[in-house]
């Protein structure tokens, strides 16, 4: 999916840090996934030192703004550098969902955070380095990725495209959008399994990554009035679902050589995953993304 190329490119909202590594634990010790449930039930970051048995230390940070704003300055930059293509990426998803999140449920959207990270950051969820790959801290409303995690890509059998890339950021984006609207809260302590409020959640946040697929073509750059991003070949999505394959937890399984168990299974199967990314791509609505009321999500 093709940015056009004459779209003009807002860097406000996006910072870009680097830092140096953390030491061995950190936020790595428990996971993301962990850290947020935790805070959503506690309000308060989780003893990682505690439950690491390691040290944390403090990842330095600077930020970057006027270079990140040279740099990236119209759609033809997103085309060409991963980094612009993730500036793109959020301004056409921010743009969208104003338009979406109150017509669907008379909620306002509210921009998040959005951190282009090196190496290591520190967020209100903890310090993480980049081996944790892109995720959101509902702590400060913010979404964090190093875009050296797309390489990595390839290794879980997807293709490192910019559809693929930019489904991971709106993926993240969904996220975002259940903590406004109260589905993020749902999420219970410990919960995994196939039917579990977990993969509810993160199944959700596939469909919501697709409804914004859907719209991407007629969200339009104010600046401009271009739209930012030209209608998707058949092939590019079918990068982003096969991006939605190849993290799902039999997948992940099976390629480290383990058997699959549902039981544990914290973001959904390959085909749930798919499933849903497609329903948002087809239906381009957050209310066709209710993965809480349904039996067998």
């Amino acid at each position: 999916m093709s940015f056009n190329d004459n779209i003009h490119l807002d860097t406000s909202g996006t910072q870009r840090r680097s830092g140096g590594k953390l030491a061995a634990g950190g936020i790595s010790g428990i996971g993301l996934a962990g850290v947020l449930i935790y805070f959503l039930f506690t309000g308060q970051l989780p003893p990682i030192d505690a439950l690491t048995g390691a040290q944390t230390q403090q990842a330095p940070s600077s930020t970057s703004q006027t270079s990140l704003a040279e740099e990236c300055q119209a759609g033809q930059d997103a085309n060409t550098k991963v980094e612009c293509r993730m500036v793109a990426g959020q301004n056409s998803l921010n743009h969208m969902w104003n338009d979406q999140l109150p017509a669907d449920t008379g909620i306002a959207h509210k921009t998040p955070g959005f951190v282009l990270f090196s190496g290591a950051v520190s967020t209100a969820c903890g310090d993480a380095s980049s081996q944790q790959g892109p995720f959101f801290c509902p702590g400060d409303d913010s979404i964090y990725i190093d875009v050296s995690f797309f390489d990595q890509l390839e290794r879980f059998g997807a293709r490192n495209a910019p559809l693929a890339q930019l489904y991971i950021l709106a993926h993240e984006w969904g996220h975002h959008i259940q903590l406004q609207t109260g589905d993020l809260a749902k999420i219970h302590h410990q919960s995994s399994g196939p039917q579990s409020s977990l993969v509810r959640s993160e199944l959700q946040a596939d469909c919501l990554a697709g409804a914004w697929i859907h719209h991407a073509s007629t969200t339009i750059d104010p600046q401009t009035g271009v739209p930012f991003m030209k209608t998707p070949t058949d092939e590019q999505l079918r990068d982003a679902l096969l991006a939605a394959q190849s993290v799902g937890d039999d997948h992940l399984a099976e390629i480290s050589g383990h058997n699959a168990h549902p039981d544990s299974f914290s973001h959904g199967s390959s085909a749930q995953r798919f499933n849903w990314l497609k329903r948002g791509i087809d239906k381009g609505s957050y209310t066709a993304c209710n993965t809480w009321d349904v039996g067998q999500p």
